[in-house]
């Protein structure tokens, strides 16, 4: 049975995110609440929560996981951001977009597209979030939490821990959340193609 916390939207209880950060240090899958949607995540090593997260959504190889990253700098360990890619993705960042982009050796090879040598990468504009991402010190493997066969993602939090009780280990509630999915921009070749129209604005990237 999943743990469910409530966690305040504005000031994060510490106990609390302590308590989320330990469960994500012993290999629990949480599903929380980010700028664009909830999304499921477990720590970068992990790979049974990795294959948890492949049979909750029935994700092929080819499927981009992202690395839900603090800042620009933590974000530069894991990704290649060349010359003509910094300033675009600097400017977008924090808020609801995922880029993809090259990854660097830091990043397990499991994870990436196994053709590109790629992985998304993202910095949440979300209190929560930010406070998990600063109490962990690394990024947190993340993917929309979308079941297979709905339309939308789900955005409430009782609704998740019903839904998903006996396949996650938390599921983090602050309240509303953003309740559409990042849009995903592809600069793999330094130039920007937008994979998925979301919750960021897409038209300086067009």
């Amino acid at each position: 049975m999943a743990k469910y916390f409530d966690i305040h939207p504005d000031n994060p209880q510490r106990r609390a995110i302590g308590q989320v950060v330990d469960l994500l240090n012993q290999g629990g899958l949480i599903a929380y609440p980010t700028d664009s949607c909830y999304a499921l995540g477990c720590a970068l090593g992990n790979r049974d929560a990795i294959e948890r997260i492949r049979q909750i959504r029935k994700l092929d190889e080819n499927h981009h996981f992202t690395l839900m990253c603090r800042d620009f700098a933590q974000l530069g360990q894991f990704v290649h951001v060349g010359n003509a890619v910094f300033r675009a993705v600097k400017a977008a960042t924090p808020g609801s977009y995922t880029f993809i982009l090259p990854a660097t050796k830091e990043v397990p090879r499991r994870l990436m597209h196994p053709k590109k040598k790629t992985v998304g990468a993202r910095i949440p504009d979300h209190v929560v979030t930010q406070a998990i991402l600063a109490e962990l010190g690394e990024p947190l493997l993340s993917t929309t939490l979308l079941i297979p066969g709905e339309a939308e993602p789900m955005v409430q939090g009782w609704e998740i821990k019903e839904e998903l009780d006996h396949v996650v280990d938390a599921v983090i509630d602050s309240g509303e959340c953003g309740t559409v999915p990042t849009t995903v921009i592809d600069f793999s070749d330094d130039v920007a193609e937008v994979v998925r129209v979301g919750a960021g604005d897409v038209s300086r990237f067009e």
